[in-house]
């Protein structure tokens, strides 16, 4: 059995990485644009064989958004600042609801800031970016820094990556 010095030698914190689309704009273009191609799909009647779907336009434009909208997509790399650290933060943040562990707009934001390590934020760094993204990736970006202080050791499974390896016989 290894001592515990050994086993300190090999621990790292979790980190977990997820990406944000930044360009809403785009988002909402891209949208409105297929809700347009629906639109157009429903009521298209071809007066002829040779008469060009309406929505093949929309459809290149969805498609060239879309690649724009890729590369507005930006990495956030979240890693665990560790136990003191983590039980000072939410120290630092106490509920004011009697009902909650801390403080829900507070802690949130310097949760992230404190576990953003690339890029590495400030809070009210956090708080700027929260005001171009949707709660939707706030959440997101929350969940992914909570979970990495409070998930558990189980190395995360993926579904996609044993389904391909089982469809290509590579299951061990």
């Amino acid at each position: 059995m290894p001592d515990i010095k050994e086993l300190l030698a090999k621990a790292r914190p979790r980190e977990r990485t997820i990406k944000l689309l930044l360009a809403g704009d785009i988002a909402g273009e891209i949208e409105r644009l297929e809700d347009k191609l629906r639109e157009v799909s429903e009521d298209w009647q071809p007066a002829d064989l040779t008469e060009q779907h309406p929505g093949k336009a929309i459809s290149a434009q969805i498609a060239k958004l879309r690649e724009q909208a890729r590369e507005s997509e930006a990495e956030f790399k979240l890693r665990n600042i560790g136990d003191e650290a983590y039980s000072s933060l939410m120290a630092a943040h106490p509920a004011t609801n009697e009902n909650e562990g801390f403080d829900s707009v507070t802690f949130p934001r310097a949760l992230i800031a404190a576990s953003c390590v690339d890029p590495a934020m400030t809070v009210d760094d956090v708080k700027a970016l929260f005001e171009v993204i949707t709660q939707g990736q706030i959440k997101e970006l929350f969940d992914a820094a909570w979970d990495v202080h409070n998930s558990s050791g189980l190395v995360p499974f993926s579904l996609a990556g044993s389904a391909l390896l089982a469809a290509l016989g590579d299951v061990k």
